[in-house]
């Protein structure tokens, strides 16, 4: 145990004489976690809108009055005809075209139905789906609150069709806000790419400065080497998510509804895998930029597969297991699960053996992994 307590010693000596480092552990992830939920905004605004209006009546004018000020769009312009649209559309001046038929008013008031054309540019996906829902959506408000009073043939009013009312209510984020759903996934990926990238390090820079020979000579065992260099940077982990935990309710006032302790208890398991893996990264790379090319290549995959921008239920069989094979995924189901929903262990038991499971296995491979010379 001397031996190990030495370790510590030096890595922690090692980490408070490097102040980039801890301004990268410390500050940087507290800035990102303040401006980054800012900018992940998967709410769809400022749509910008061009509508060519052929029929010039008052109907027209109120529908256009509708779409301006229900909040999402932009009225960008008036354009003559649909062609011209378009090419608001092509130069970026427009995301979206609406064209009103002439006849609108008259067949709407006498027929009781008229059909209108939309455009969307669907170069941003997210944006044309979204953006002509939201759309489709005033238009059919538009449509309910119409004054129009179709007469049948006998000159009578026509019977009120049966109408279904629903009333919705969304659980766990009632006002089905972004940032309830982004920040704690950024805090986790924060978390990872602190983590990661760290102990992607460390080893190598013990090979790449020749202490990693000094180290090598002495009794020390293998766990030991591997222990002393984890245990630093999962204190230092801990910390940071602390500090997120703070952030998080001091910024945008989200407090985890679940348990603290449970939620310390798969933060403190899910960075002894992450460092695990930081580690066996490190003891195959010989140089801290090969360290890095690594590191980032698995980062990627799991910012992609983790479920932290689109749900794991939507990709594809194969995609789904391969998602399950990163402790990433598990991570940020189960902060969001306690922090939004308040499930208790009872409800993430299973996340924490795939963790546990994680741990043991890429801290396993790392220890096997170091090539120690006596």
């Amino acid at each position: 145990m001397k031996i190990l307590r030495f370790i510590l010693q030096k890595e922690f000596r090692q980490i408070f004489r490097d102040k980039t480092i801890l301004a990268m552990m410390f500050i940087a992830p507290t800035i990102q976690l303040i401006i980054l939920p800012l900018a992940a905004n998967f709410e769809v605004k400022n749509v910008n809108v061009a509508y060519v209006d052929l029929d010039h009546s008052s109907y027209s004018q109120k529908l256009v009055n509708k779409i301006a000020s229900s909040g999402y769009f932009h009225i960008k312009g008036n354009p003559a005809s649909y062609k011209e649209g378009l090419k608001m559309i092509a130069h970026g001046d427009a995301d979206l075209v609406l064209e009103i038929p002439p006849g609108f008013e008259r067949n709407l008031v006498r027929e009781g139905s008229q059909k209108i054309s939309l455009s969307v540019d669907a170069i941003n996906g997210t944006k044309a789906s979204l953006g002509g829902a939201y759309l489709v959506s005033v238009l059919a408000d538009f449509n309910s609150s119409l004054d129009v009073n179709i007469k049948l043939p006998n000159g009578t009013s026509a019977a009120p069709a049966a109408k279904i009312s629903i009333a919705g209510s969304n659980w766990y984020n009632p006002r089905a806000e972004y940032k309830y759903y982004m920040v704690p996934g950024i805090l986790v990926l924060l978390l990872t790419m602190i983590g990661g990238f760290i102990t992607a390090l460390n080893i190598v820079k013990e090979k790449e400065i020749g202490t990693i020979e000094q180290i090598n000579v002495t009794p020390i065992r293998k766990w030991q080497f591997i222990l002393g260099k984890l245990i630093p940077f999962w204190i230092v982990g801990m910390i940071v998510f602390t500090i997120g935990l703070t952030v998080m309710y001091l910024v945008y006032g989200i407090f985890p509804k679940g348990s603290l302790l449970v939620l310390y208890l798969f933060a403190a398991v899910y960075l002894v895998a992450l460092l695990g893996l930081g580690l066996l990264i490190s003891t195959f790379a010989e140089t801290q930029l090969q360290a890095m090319f690594i590191a980032y290549f698995f980062m990627m995959i799991f910012m992609l597969m983790s479920g932290f921008f689109t749900s794991t239920d939507s990709m594809p069989g194969w995609a789904r297991t391969l998602s399950n094979f990163t402790p990433v995924t598990h991570f940020i189901k189960v902060v969001r699960l306690i922090v939004l929903k308040g499930s208790g262990l009872r409800d993430v038991g299973t996340e924490l053996l795939y963790l546990i499971a994680f741990a043991f296995a890429l801290n396993g491979a790392a220890v096997w992994n170091y090539r120690k010379t006596k």
